[in-house]
């Protein structure tokens, strides 16, 4: 179950969120192998003049920018999948976002199973009894 969080710099725009969500969870179930329908994205977006990187603001700098994070469970993804999709995840947001400062990027966090879970139970339980 990725846990999908996507801060955009700039004003709300809902057209364009929905065309990069689709596209966001079907990389993500394509190249890290999850399963859409338990598949949870989360968009934020955060004024330019709010956003800041070495103490500029993107405003200041005339850049959009973005942070996706998207949590898995440890060990279900290889390095190469990952790698992939931080390529892949990267394209498709500067494609989407366009101008973006170097510095935007992607975190995959890999968390532990016991650590993890939906509905009240956590991806180990759903391991040891599917």
């Amino acid at each position: 179950m990725p846990g999908i969080t996507l801060k955009i710099s700039g004003q709300p725009d809902l057209a364009r969120v929905q065309g990069i969500v689709s596209q966001l969870t079907a990389l993500t179930c394509d190249v890290l192998e999850k399963r859409p329908e338990q598949t949870l994205v989360m968009v934020h977006f955060v004024p330019h003049e709010q956003w800041f990187i070495n103490s500029c603001s993107l405003a200041e700098l005339g850049y959009n920018s973005f942070r996706l994070e998207v949590t898995i469970t440890d060990e279900t993804n290889t390095k190469a999948q990952k790698a992939r999709f931080q390529r892949e995840a990267f394209a498709l947001l500067a494609e989407e976002i366009g101008n973006l400062h170097p510095h935007s990027n992607i975190h995959l966090i890999d968390c532990r199973a016991s650590a993890y879970g939906y509905g009240g139970v956590s991806q180990e339980y759903k391991h040891h009894h599917p």
